[in-house]
C-alpha cells in the first residue's frame, strides 16, 4: 500500500484569508489565479484577489476556463504563464479550473506538449507550487495527482497523472460555496459521491482508501439533500466540502472506475458536465458490478445510512436512486437527448478508457458496454 503525499489543507469559514501567509512563505511574488467566468460574474473572484493584493506583487488572472478544459486552452494558460514568468499558480473553481491550474504549473517546468504528458508518471519535473480553492464540493481536485483534459479532436477526456501536480495548498472555505445553484450542488455532490462509491469497490481499494471512502458517503448523503435545498447553511456546505476531500483522497490511491469511463464519453461528444454523466451511469454500473461485491455493496448501504438488520447489497442503489430522485435530476440518457443511435460510439470510447476499466471490481467487454448505454438510456431511475 502506498499513501500519496497530501497538501497542507485548511477548512473552515473565511479561511481565504490565510492564502497570503502560504504565499509569503512560498515566496509567490509573481501569481497566477486560473478560474472561469461564472466565478468572476458571480463576485467570488474579488475576494481572493483583495487577499492577494496583501501578499504579491503582481496578479495575472485567467479567468476563460470553460467546462472540460480542452488541451488548446490549457496551452493558452500555459503560454501566458510563462510569458508572465509567474512563480506560482492558484486554481479557483470546481474541477476545470484546478486541473487547469495543475496542468499549468506543471508545463511551466516541464517543457514537452502536453500529449507527451497523457497517462501516469511521465512528468519530469515537479511544477510550480499550487494552491487549490474549490468552489463546489465535488471533484475532489484538490489532494489528487489527476488532471482531466479534453481532446476534441478524438471527442474523448485524457487524464495526466503525476504526483508532481497534487497541490501544496488547499483551501476550503464554505463560503465560497454558499452561492451554488442547487442543479450544480446536485450534480457535484453526486459527482463526489461517485468517487467514494467507485474507490470503494476498485480492484485497488486498501483499508486506508475504504476508510475515507466509508467517511466520505456518509457525510455526502447526510448533507447533500440539505444543500440542495438550503445552499446558505455554511455548516452543511463544509460538510459536503469535507466529503468531497474525503472522496478525492480515496480516489487517489484506489483510483475510480467504470462509471467515469462511461462517463467520459458523454463528455467528449456531447458535451455533458461531468457530474451528470457520473450521475446518469452510477446505478446501471453499480448494478452491474453486484456480482462478487455483495459484501461491499452492504457496507456501502450502510454508511448511506440504510439501518435494516437485514440488509441486503441491493439496498445500496436503493438509496442511491432515492437521493438522486430527490434532487430534481434527469432520469436517463434520453432524457438530456442523447441520441440512441450513439449507443455504439459511445461504447467504444468507453472501451478505450482502460485505465479506468482496469480498476473496476466487474471486467467489461464491448458487447457489455453497449447493454449497460442502452440500460442507461431506457431506463428512468
Amino acid at each position: 500500500m502506498k499513501i500519496l503525499p497530501l497538501p497542507e489543507i485548511v477548512i473552515g469559514k473565511n479561511v481565504l484569508k490565510e492564502v497570503p501567509a502560504v504565499l509569503k512563505k512560498i515566496s509567490g511574488r509573481r501569481v497566477m489565479v486560473v478560474t472561469d467566468p461564472g466565478l468572476k460574474k458571480a463576485g467570488i473572484l474579488k475576494p481572493l484577489e483583495a487577499v492577494l493584493n496583501e501578499a504579491v506583487q503582481e496578479i495575472i488572472v485567467f479567468d476563460e476556463v470553460a467546462p472540460d478544459p480542452s488541451i488548446e486552452l490549457v496551452s493558452r494558460v500555459v503560454d501566458l504563464a510563462k510569458k508572465e514568468k509567474v512563480d506560482a499558480v492558484i486554481g479557483l473553481g470546481g474541477g476545470s479550473p484546478i486541473d487547469t491550474a495543475k496542468v499549468a504549473a506543471a508545463l511551466v517546468t516541464n517543457t514537452k506538449n502536453i500529449e507527451a504528458y497523457f497517462g501516469i508518471d511521465l512528468l519530469e519535473k515537479n511544477a510550480l507550487p499550487i494552491i487549490a480553492i474549490p468552489t463546489t464540493a465535488g471533484t475532489g481536485s484538490e489532494v489528487t495527482p489527476i488532471a482531466i483534459l479534453s481532446d476534441e479532436e478524438e471527442k474523448l477526456k485524457k487524464g495526466i497523472v503525476s504526483s508532481k501536480i497534487i497541490p501544496q495548498y488547499a483551501f476550503l472555505d464554505p463560503v465560497l460555496t454558499v452561492g451554488l445553484p442547487p442543479a450544480v450542488t446536485a450534480a457535484t455532490g453526486m459527482d463526489a459521491l461517485t468517487h467514494a462509491i467507485e474507490a470503494y469497490t476498485s480492484v485497488n481499494a486498501s483499508p486506508y482508501s475504504d476508510a475515507l471512502s466509508l467517511k466520505a458517503m456518509y457525510l455526502i448523503k447526510g448533507n447533500l439533500k440539505r444543500a440542495f435545498d438550503d445552499g446558505k447553511d455554511v455548516a452543511v456546505r463544509e460538510n459536503m466540502l469535507l466529503g468531497s476531500l474525503l472522496a478525492g483522497m480515496a480516489f487517489a490511491h484506489a483510483g475510480v472506475a467504470a462509471v467515469h469511463a462511461f462517463a467520459y464519453p458523454l463528455g467528449g461528444m456531447f458535451h455533458i458536465p461531468h457530474g451528470l454523466a457520473n450521475t446518469l451511469m452510477l446505478a446501471t454500473i453499480m448494478e452491474f458490478n453486484i456480482i462478487g461485491s455483495e459484501q461491499k455493496y452492504k457496507d456501502i448501504a450502510i454508511a448511506l445510512g440504510v439501518a435494516d438488520e437485514n440488509i441486503k447489497p441491493e439496498m445500496a442503489i436503493e438509496v442511491v436512486r432515492e437521493l438522486k430522485d430527490s434532487l430534481d435530476m434527469p432520469k436517463s440518457l434520453a432524457d438530456i437527448n442523447i441520441p440512441k443511435d450513439s449507443i455504439g460510439k459511445l461504447a467504444e470510447g468507453a472501451m478505450k478508457v482502460t485505465r479506468l476499466l482496469a480498476n473496476n471490481p466487474r471486467q467489461i467487454n464491448l458487447e457489455d458496454a453497449k447493454k449497460l448505454y442502452e440500460t442507461a438510456y431506457a431506463t428512468a431511475w
